[in-house]
């Protein structure tokens, strides 16, 4: 899973690699929605572990406890946010043993008089950052919801300023290994670097990983609601973010005073289902994308209009030989992990296809610097060459939501299965959470509806197009939950309230005055 476009501290790295781009005289989209949530991360696959947890799911948690959280002392950290810690119980089945720190950030309303509390937000993963996501997006809401209300971001446990999860401090080698094995050598490769990888988590965070499930993180959201001192909670959560609201909705559902859930994940789906829907879905996006560019002599990568055969063919070279980044002069090279993660990040805003069109276009010429500007943010790389601990906190919680198979030979069975419908994201996605094979904390959510019975109306939007959370999965989610509302927006991109003017009136009305938006709403 990933961030929402908007979001996960991505915004500013993609604009970023986006201003590249026109630099290097690719073209001038507008700004698109970053990498997203439920991302996929393209990591390992092959033959039977030798070790990790059984498929048998774990017995489940001893109900907690409620817990009593003092309001937040803020300070100032500028340029007008504010900053709190609230501290938590790293266990909420056993309160006393231990805490964790929740780091938090504040946009206070601009008319104290009429301000109606926090909207408390976040922006997907797992591991998106939501103090970045306020501190970079706030010209996301309108005048009218940031006069109302205090926008508030908070990174959940494992993330980043919060007690974090570190796994490994330098993801370039990961980036180097094949994520489309061809070869019983690369299988090997994939599958090494998952055990390894599984075993460094569990030797640095032995103390913190069985608690970084989003059962906790929703326990934490009403932590958070405590501390800003709301008797009932506003929240608006984008993509993984959905998981986080659908799930305190059932365990608070009269803590609940508004939410919205943008680019939802239904919470009934199984990890094969999961992986298997976003594959799909990339696979439909990104043949828009082609057949988009096909159509228009201005898309640089047009090809006289045969852009699949253009695509496959670059791709295919690309697995064969690498690609030197020539105009960053960046001595990394560009094989199949990196160009992939180029073009799966382009496919989250269509606003972001001229730049995948003139990567593209610059790797056929042979050079691939615009798919590692691309790739790196996606990736967490900061320009430094450090990584944030996105991908660490991306595995921890995600091996605890979902059972995962422990025999390898499924992953593979999963890749065939899916070579059909989506020939080119089979393997990407099949294969995309192998390390929870060997993780050493059994999963301990099971997939389940969220009816959230006794809650007001939430509503759930969900876009056509969306590549990373299927629109599908939002028709299940907003009939499953008891009072659950749907927007549909007709559109190619991952979340829709920052993509259609006309989502956003219909969320900000019901997050402001509580209008429920009419039935079978949809928009363009």
């Amino acid at each position: 899973m990933a961030p929402p476009g908007r979001a996960n501290g991505g915004l500013a790295a993609l604009a970023a690699a986006l201003t590249l781009a026109i630099l290097l005289g690719a073209c001038s989209p507008a700004t698109p929605t970053p990498s997203a949530s439920d991302r996929p991360v393209a990591t390992d696959v092959a033959e039977t572990p030798s070790a990790g947890p059984t498929d048998t799911p774990a017995e489940p948690s001893p109900t907690a406890a409620p817990v009593v959280v003092a309001l937040a002392h803020w300070s100032d950290c500028g340029k007008g946010f504010l900053c709190a810690e609230v501290r938590v119980p790293r266990d909420y089945a056993a309160p006393s043993n231990g805490y964790v720190n929740i780091s938090m950030v504040d946009l206070p309303a601009t008319d104290r008089k009429t301000r109606i509390g926090a909207l408390v937000v976040n922006p997907g993963g797992p591991g998106g950052s939501g103090v970045e996501f306020v501190r970079d997006s706030a010209s996301l809401f309108s005048a009218a919801m940031r006069k109302r209300f205090d926008i508030v971001g908070f990174d959940p446990r494992g993330v980043i300023s919060s007690t974090a999860v570190r796994c490994i401090d330098n993801l370039d080698e990961q980036a180097r290994i094949d994520p489309t094995p061809d070869t019983a050598t690369e299988l090997r490769a994939l599958l090494n670097s998952a055990r390894d990888y599984a075993e460094a988590c569990a030797k640095r965070n032995a103390d913190l990983l069985p608690y970084l499930s989003t059962d906790s993180v929703a326990r934490d959201l009403d932590a958070i609601r405590q501390a800003v001192g709301d008797k009932q909670l506003s929240y608006l959560g984008f993509s993984y973010g959905t998981l986080i609201g659908s799930t305190y909705a059932d365990l608070f559902p009269d803590h609940v005073r508004a939410m919205v859930l943008d680019g939802a994940i239904d919470p009934a789906l199984d990890l094969k289902a999961f992986r298997f829907g976003q594959a799909k879905a990339f696979e439909g996006a990104l043949a828009s994308f082609l057949k988009d560019c096909a159509a228009k002599t201005s898309c640089v990568f047009h090809e006289n209009g045969r852009t699949v055969q253009a695509f496959n063919s670059l791709m295919a070279s690309i697995d064969t030989r690498s690609l030197p980044a020539i105009r960053l002069n960046d001595s990394r090279r560009i094989g199949p992990g990196i160009a992939w993660s180029a073009v799966i990040a382009s496919l989250y805003s269509k606003s972001s296809w001229p730049v995948l069109a003139a990567t593209l276009e610059l790797a056929k010429q042979g050079d691939g610097s615009l798919m590692l500007a691309l790739a790196d943010p996606y990736r967490g790389r900061k320009p430094n060459g450090s990584y944030s601990n996105e991908q660490d906190a991306y595995f921890a919680n995600t091996c605890l939501d979902f059972q995962a198979p422990t025999d390898s030979k499924v992953y593979s069975s999963w890749a065939t299965q899916l070579e059909t419908a989506a020939p080119h994201f089979a393997q990407l996605l099949a294969y995309n959470d192998l390390p929870c094979a060997f993780w050493p904390v059994p999963a301990e959510r099971t997939p389940a509806a969220a009816s959230a019975k006794g809650a007001p109306p939430i509503i759930v939007v969900g876009s056509t197009g969306d590549p990373a959370t299927p629109y599908a999965w939002a028709v299940s989610l907003s009939r499953e939950l008891d009072s659950g509302v749907l927007i549909t927006r007709k559109g190619e991109g991952h979340t829709g309230y920052a993509a259609s003017a006309c989502v956003q009136r219909a969320v900000d009305a019901y997050l402001l005055g509580l209008t429920v938006p009419k039935k079978g709403l949809t928009c363009k």
